[in-house]
């Protein structure tokens, strides 16, 4: 009996070790960074702190192999903490903006190359060696080893690289900020240097999606671009980023966003205050690099249902290249209380789709708790086990039902007679709910199929959570209502909770008008889309299916 006492005596002490040693190892780093001078105002590189690198890293400074230090988000440059300001002190980082408008040459920084990396003059390896040595241009991304940097490569023109005809040179926003001044704006002759086929990118990047993905994306495009064409949304707002696009060659820009749904209308809507504002001109294409939780305008666009890093950056920025334009309806959702009331009517934008009934409600209820706990909610697959959770919910309390009852639903003017629901939604694109084709069901069914640019909204109901679920594994088949270029609900009588594009709220009774708004210039990649049309669908039948008429040889009319 006392041996049994002690065996679990020792147990609850190593149970205690085993749970606190790690917090007091935190705490203890936690409170030796906070004596540290810190990083962030040293010099003019942008700084940022590891308590451990991911890869055998040699001080730029001493040589001296470290775990832990700083690192220059723009140029690469390593040092641990004692180093740290003499690198600042000694190195200067990658300049956004020229001293002059000459060509430019290379940018040399020495050690810390990236694995794979072959020397451009003898075509061998670099930086293989435990060693701080080599040399890498932070433009063009070219390596050389310590010998074979001659005094040729370092005073030849740098031609930027691979990815050239995205990077901004420094060089020409000096020229285009004169110009400015000047109020003599000559495209021909800012075009000179980098030719008529430059496609600048913007980065306009969300840091709060993607469980810190966003930050990741910021520092690794910083270091393949030019760091003053990449934005953090969190300090940056996408009007006063797309000014950038106002010294560029009219029709040339591309914007690239690094989050989820809600972040690319953000931009979209900035873009739409570009053409209020005459900017017409300027206005860019965009692409979508998913970091959010669902991702169906990304999926639809073709670049996947969500980004975890899986591919590298330099991957990303060439499928930008190699994307087509197509067109994207955006449509006015304006909602208008009834009865006296002095608010105005809410405008929103939409670009994926509205609903009212059960998944609006989960999206409230996820919404509501992420408000209260931020924390919780930045993992993708966290996300969605809490939808999970309040689907299943819903299930059995199904709080939406006798829906048909409760509303009028009208397209084009038509009064529409409703089968015993408790959700309706409205879709502008393919995806909905995390990657589920809506429209299409499960395919057994000769219904046209959805496009994105034809002006036409599809309408279909569900009879509820358990309703989606069974549709988003290919048992069921939504209730389809029609298509339509303006839709109208009434909610006579009722509290439900809506949503536009995952942005829920409750709504009262109201007057739900959804009319066309405008287009967006997207970009399409002919990359990955969720298994959804794998499983079921040739690819040769269904290539131009979500193609508009600027990609797709067809011109298919829904």
């Amino acid at each position: 009996m006392e041996e049994e006492e002690g065996a679990g005596l020792h147990l609850a002490v190593w149970t205690v070790i085993a749970v606190l040693l790690p917090v007091l190892i935190t705490l203890w780093c936690s409170v030796r960074r906070a004596g540290r001078r810190g990083l962030s105002g040293a010099g003019k590189h942008t700084w940022k702190e590891t308590d451990l690198f991911g890869r055998p890293t040699y001080c730029s400074v001493c040589g001296l192999h470290i775990l832990q230090g700083g690192y220059c988000l723009c140029c690469g440059l390593c040092a641990d903490h004692p180093c740290v300001w003499k690198a600042s002190r000694r190195f200067t980082c990658k300049e956004g903006l020229g001293r002059s408008e000459g060509a430019r040459g290379h940018h040399w920084v020495r050690g810390n190359l990236p694995l794979c990396n072959l020397c451009v003059r003898c075509g061998l390896q670099c930086g293989g060696q435990p060693k701080l040595c080599d040399w890498r241009c932070i433009w063009c991304q070219r390596s050389a080893h310590d010998e074979c940097l001659h005094s040729d490569l370092k005073t030849e023109d740098c031609d930027l690289g691979e990815f050239q005809n995205l990077i901004i040179p420094p060089n020409y926003l000096l020229a285009a900020k004169q110009m400015k001044k000047s109020k003599n704006t000559d495209y021909e002759k800012l075009l000179s240097p980098v030719g008529k086929d430059w496609t600048p990118l913007i980065i306009l990047a969300n840091t709060r999606s993607g469980n810190n993905m966003g930050e990741v994306l910021v520092g690794e495009f910083k270091g393949l671009l030019n760091p003053l064409q990449v934005f953090d949304l969190s300090k940056t707002s996408p009007f006063k980023a797309l000014q950038l696009c106002t010294v560029l060659p009219p029709n040339s820009a591309k914007v690239l966003v690094c989050g989820g749904d809600g972040t690319v209308g953000w931009v979209l809507d900035a873009v739409d205050e570009m053409k209020i504002k005459g900017l017409e001109s300027f206005v860019p294409q965009v692409a979508v690099l998913p970091l959010g939780t669902g991702n169906d305008l990304a999926n639809t666009l073709g670049w996947g249902a969500g980004y975890a890093g899986e591919v590298p950056v330099e991957q990303i920025l060439r499928n930008v290249m190699e994307a087509d334009r197509v067109k994207l309806d955006r449509w006015k959702v304006q909602v208008t209380n009834k009865g006296y009331s002095l608010r105005k009517p809410k405008v929103l934008s939409m670009n994926n789709y509205f609903s009212v009934g059960p998944d609006a409600l989960m999206a409230l209820n996820f919404h509501t708790h992420r408000e209260k706990t931020p924390s919780l909610f930045s993992s993708r697959l966290v996300n969605k086990a809490v939808y999970l959770f309040y689907g299943t919910k819903d299930c059995l309390i199904q709080e939406c039902k006798d829906l048909d009852k409760k509303v009028e639903l009208e397209l084009d003017g038509e009064r529409i007679s409703l089968p015993n629901l408790e959700g309706i939604v409205v879709l502008n694109i393919g995806y909905w709910g995390g990657g589920c084709r809506l429209w299409e069901g499960m395919g057994d069914e000769p219904y046209p199929l959805s496009r994105h640019d034809d002006g036409l909204l599809e309408v279909v109901g569900v009879y509820g959570s358990f309703h989606c679920a069974q549709i988003q594994v290919k048992l069921a088949n939504p209730v389809r209502l029609g298509q339509a270029h303006t839709v109208r609900l009434i909610l006579k009588n009722s509290r439900m909770p809506m949503q536009v594009d995952g942005e829920p709220w409750a709504q009262g009774p109201c007057e739900v008008t959804i009319t066309h708004k405008t287009h967006a210039l997207m970009l399409y990649h002919l990359g990955e889309q969720t298994d959804d049309d794998d499983d079921d669908e040739d690819p040769s039948s269904d290539s131009d299916q979500d193609i508009p008429h600027d990609v797709s040889d067809g011109d298919k009319k829904a």
